[in-house]
């Protein structure tokens, strides 16, 4: 997928796309990643984990051939959004899946080494992806891309799910009850998974900012780079931090991490938007990375405390549905004022977008201002997690 991000917006500029039309097709990625993760949450909740990331793999086989046969912005924006599904299927079901299988007071660790294969797409993907589009052309790339989904899929068929959901929880007198199995309308009131989820929506517009239109910015830039080396060294960064942070949380909670990884994301967008040198440019690479690398596995640890085994799909449907409604947004709505704002205000408004964010998690992360701030600085274990 990674390899598909330098190069996507150009190819729809080459057929003829606005700037406009680059937001709107890259934005229906995330639309296919909205309308099918609630059904794919449900699904990883009453048939398991393994038959969701077959589906993933399956659509991110088949959906780069696509790009081969489709040439005209509608036929794209649906092919893009039918892309999206393979997203929406894999992140829920491999998270549920490795959830499932980890120990409690080693959840962060272990969610932290499983995210480490992401930064290793990512800076392989962008690199390759640009390498074979300048010396071969769009149509290896498009094939290479479904190759490697076609490997994803033949390893996904090796996956065991060696223990099922539990459905009862012990208590210390010896009795037990069955594990709460909230709706989405249940989950929706509760502010202990509704307010992750509006952080992640605010990443989100930030990441759909930085997807849709940093390879046109470099691209029109007198910065003598381009954006496969920008994505490559966030995904350096993001992987030294994933190696890290997961263990710390354990021990410090997740609160201090979410909070670094907010003002990692505010500051990034900010250089960008001021970036002149080649060495701004990377620097915000390397500080967008390291808080991209923190903020993923630290909310689906955060999720995973706030929840219970029956309900995860759900709840990771939930929380990460608000990142993919960001992605959607992000492109339509700022690709319609790319006609009178430069790149730059763009970039300066994703850190208004990240700090706004921050300021939501410090107040809102808790049952009140007090337990919020002491939760997000590591000065006091999540009052919402139930194990």
């Amino acid at each position: 997928m990674t390899s598909l991000l330098p190069v996507l917006p150009l190819y729809i500029q080459d057929i003829g796309g606005t700037k406009q039309q680059v937001g709107l097709v890259m934005g229906c990625f995330a639309i296919g990643l909205i309308l099918s993760r609630t059904w794919l949450g449900q699904l990883a909740d009453r048939r398991g984990r393994k038959i969701i990331i077959l589906i993933g793999t399956t659509v991110a086989a088949i959906a780069p051939l696509g790009y081969l046969l489709v040439h005209s912005i509608p036929a794209l924006m649906a092919l893009r959004a039918f892309h999206g599904i393979s997203i929406a299927a894999f992140t829920t079901g491999y998270s549920a899946l490795v959830v499932d299988l980890s120990p409690v007071k080693q959840r962060g660790e272990l969610i932290g080494y499983m995210s480490l294969a992401i930064p290793i797409g990512m800076a392989i993907g962008p690199a390759l992806g640009g390498y074979i589009e300048a010396n071969f052309g769009y149509t290896p790339l498009f094939l290479a891309s479904a190759s490697s989904g076609f490997l994803a899929w033949l390893s996904a068929w090796q996956v065991r799910e060696e223990l099922k959901t539990k459905t009862e929880i012990h208590l210390p007198d010896g009795d037990f009850q069955l594990q709460p199995n909230r709706n989405f309308r249940q989950l929706l009131k509760s502010p202990s998974l509704t307010i992750p989820a509006v952080i992640m929506l605010n990443i989100g517009l930030v990441f759909g900012t930085l997807v849709t239109f940093l390879p046109l910015y470099v691209s029109e830039s007198e910065l003598n780079t381009n954006a496969g080396l920008f994505y490559a060294v966030a995904a350096v960064a993001s992987f030294i931090a994933r190696a890290v942070v997961g263990r710390a949380s354990d021990i410090f909670g997740r609160g201090l991490f979410i909070t670094s990884s907010l003002i990692c994301y505010a500051i990034s967008m900010s250089l960008l938007a001021l970036g002149t040198t080649p060495f701004v440019f990377l620097l915000a690479a390397v500080i967008e990375g390291t808080g991209a690398g923190i903020l993923i596995p630290m909310m689906i640890a955060l999720m995973s405390d706030r929840s219970h085994a029956r309900e995860r799909g759900k709840v990771y449907a939930l929380c990460i549905g608000g990142f993919d409604l960001g992605i959607a947004i992000a492109g339509p709505i700022l690709g319609s004022f790319a006609f009178v704002l430069s790149y730059s205000a763009m970039f300066f408004l994703a850190g208004g977008l990240a700090s706004l964010g921050l300021f939501i998690f410090l107040t809102k992360s808790s049952k009140n201002l007090g337990h919020s701030l002491r939760f997000a600085f590591g000065k006091e274990k999540d009052v919402y997690a139930v194990g």
